[in-house]
């Protein structure tokens, strides 16, 4: 079963991190959209987090996880918001499993296909050296050769924790996201579609989702708008959580 953090009482709303990330990311935001009356479920995927790890990778697999996770908690009508990874999902799930769904929020990531582009961030992570038991320093050393971006370099720094005294580690399961990289770029199948409303939001400075992109999220996404927060990158629910916020929540209300 997958690892939750569960925030307030109400409308089931989950939320569903990125490659990398985990249900920690979400904290802030979490808790101010349990303010608004929701029961907020923020999940760690397969391979993230605190969630178990598994050889085995896959859109199908890890909406399958959802589902389950659904079934165990009696989650039958939800809200859920992904972003990046975590918005493919989404949108395979809501295009999966219609009736359990009210409504769909997508962070910064289209249904099209997107070709790797992670290598030099996990050319970085794979280079950390944990038999040498590497302080959080040095980790930070190690990634800063491979990653300049600060916000990139602290977002996966999140990740470390202390396996034992002595002993940090990834949260993640490196050997399989590596072996894996190409899942994460892999289309929705082109004959789904969900027929309900549908936020994608995107970040003005990202080119994930492009203005050539939108004719074919609307071909799967009929109910879809598009918002944009000016000057914000892929990771734009951290660049400017205040205005994330009102887009979404103002979307659900």
């Amino acid at each position: 079963m997958l690892y939750s953090k569960i925030e307030g009482e109400g409308k089931p709303f989950l939320i569903i991190h990125g490659f990398l990330g985990m249900s920690d990311n979400w904290k802030t935001l979490g808790q101010q959209f349990a303010g608004e009356g929701f029961q907020v479920h923020m999940l760690d995927m397969r391979n993230h987090g605190r969630s178990f790890q598994s050889s085995a990778f896959s859109y199908e697999l890890m909406v399958q996880d959802v589902f389950d996770y659904c079934q165990d908690h009696a989650l039958q009508s939800i809200n859920i918001l992904g972003h990046s990874m975590g918005g493919k999902i989404a949108m395979l799930f809501a295009t999966r499993y219609p009736e359990m769904v009210e409504k769909l929020i997508v962070a910064d990531i289209g249904p099209k296909y997107y070709a790797p582009h992670h290598q030099t961030i996990l050319a970085g992570l794979n280079a950390v050296d944990f038999s040498v038991k590497p302080s959080r320093a040095d980790v930070e050393a190690t990634l800063g050769q491979y990653i300049t971006d600060f916000g990139t370099k602290q977002f996966l720094l999140k990740n470390l924790y202390w396996q034992e005294p002595g002993q940090l580690a990834f949260r993640f399961n490196l050997a399989i996201l590596t072996k894996e990289v190409e899942e994460i770029g892999v289309p929705l199948p082109s004959e789904l579609v969900f027929e309900k409303p549908t936020l994608f939001i995107r970040g003005g400075s990202s080119n994930y989702i492009l203005d050539s992109d939108v004719e074919d999220i609307a071909i799967h996404f009929p109910l879809m708008k598009l918002e944009t927060i000016p000057n914000a990158g892929h990771w734009l629910h951290a660049e400017n959580p205040a205005l994330f916020y009102q887009m979404v929540i103002s979307f659900l209300k």
